[in-house]
This record gives C-alpha cells, structure tokens and sequence, in this order.
C-alpha cells in the first residue's frame, strides 16, 4: 500500500522526500556513521537548528532516518540511517558524478 501524502512518480516522491537544500547535505552527514545533533549542526553551517530538527523528523516519519535517545546525563540523541536511508548512497555518489562532469563556467573576460 502507497502512502498517499506521497506522489505516485518516482521522482516526485524522492522531491517530496528530500526537499529543500539541507535534505541531501544532511543525508551525506549520515553517511559517515550515526551523528549527534550537535554534529550534524556544526557539519552544515549556516542550517538553522528548526530546519535541521524538522528535516530529521520528517526522515523518521518515513523511515529513512532512526532517532536514540540514550538514558544519560545529559541526554545523548544519535540519528542514524536506517537500511532505506542507506539507499540513498548511490544516489548522492551518481548526483556528485554527474555535478563533477559538468565543466566551470570559463571566468568573464568582457572588463
């Protein structure tokens, strides 16, 4: 069964999934390893703790990202890649190889 606040196109859903422009950063975050909060902030600089806290909530609504929380003092949280958010590997490497491929704009010599 669909989820239906998901589009049925493939590349709709992976938009609606991944949307704005700190999803896939944070996704590249993740795959190095489970990360803290903290981490993760300090790895994006310039994302806003709302859109980092929003944008990992919506990961674990829909399963591509797993939240501990372990019972210390202070409290430690971990966000982790689950086995879909993993998946997700070969798309930002096949996006890196093709953003590579695409030569520099030459600089503007027309001053």
């Amino acid at each position: 069964m669909t989820n239906p606040c998901l589009p049925e196109c493939g590349v709709a859903r992976f938009l609606t999934l991944l949307n704005g422009p700190w999803a896939t950063l944070i996704v590249r975050e993740l795959l190095h390893g489970p990360r803290r909060f903290t981490e993760l902030r300090d790895a994006l600089p310039g994302i806003s703790p709302h859109t980092l806290t929003s944008r990992l909530r919506q990961f674990e609504e829909h399963g591509i990202v797993t939240r501990t929380a372990y019972a210390e003092i202070p409290p430690r949280v971990e966000y982790r890649l689950t086995a879909a958010g993993e998946g997700l590997r070969e798309v930002l490497e096949a996006m890196a190889t093709w953003a590579m491929s695409i030569p520099a704009p030459a600089p503007d010599t027309a001053s």
